[in-house]
């Protein structure tokens, strides 16, 4: 299949280098829109607006073409019990070594996700410390604002009772100054 695609591809090369040819010898366009060759047709469609188009139409290949040739297989060498044997142990020792570079992978993924694991541990560990400090934080901050609010509300209120125990004093004077 491949090697009749390729025939026709250089047959289409042959088609335009022909069509040069040809317009040397006939300037003026020819009416004739077939063009035969050994096994294929080559009909001009109308023209479009992207150029020209073509139909090709392929023939059965004559009886006289290429007959599909088959391939002969090589023919096998005999090969020895010792050779045999020998490729064996060869073929047992790609699989160990395969097997032992798989193992290896294996156990070096494990170590890598081992090393992730402790890594996000730590981190997590680290923020849970930390979130923890400020919680603290914030607590002895809110303690610490309500006693200065406590504090200020007691100083308010002493001073309220000063203030009042002056009125009464001062009450009592002007009774006594009146009276």
């Amino acid at each position: 299949m491949a090697k009749t695609a390729m025939a026709y591809k250089e047959k289409m090369k042959e088609l335009s280098m022909l069509s040069l040819i040809c317009s040397c010898f006939y300037p003026e366009p020819r009416n004739l829109n077939i063009y035969t060759y050994d096994d294929m047709e080559v009909k001009q469609i109308n023209k479009r607006a992207s150029g020209q188009a073509f139909e090709l139409i392929l023939k059965p290949p004559s009886p006289v073409s290429e007959a599909p040739r088959t391939l002969a297989s090589p023919k096998k060498k005999e090969l020895s019990r010792e050779e045999i044997q020998k490729k064996l142990e060869a073929a047992e020792e790609r699989r160990k070594s395969q097997e032992a570079q798989v193992l290896k992978h294996l156990a070096e993924k494990r170590e890598h996700e081992r090393e992730v694991l402790q890594k996000a541990l730590e981190e997590n560990n680290n923020f849970s410390k930390m979130a923890e400090e400020k919680l603290i934080l914030k607590m002895e901050q809110i303690k610490e604002n309500r006693e200065a609010n406590l504090a200020a509300l007691i100083e308010r209120l002493q001073e309220k009772e000063r203030h009042a125990a002056e009125v009464r004093r001062n009450k009592e004077l002007q009774v006594e100054l009146s009276g």
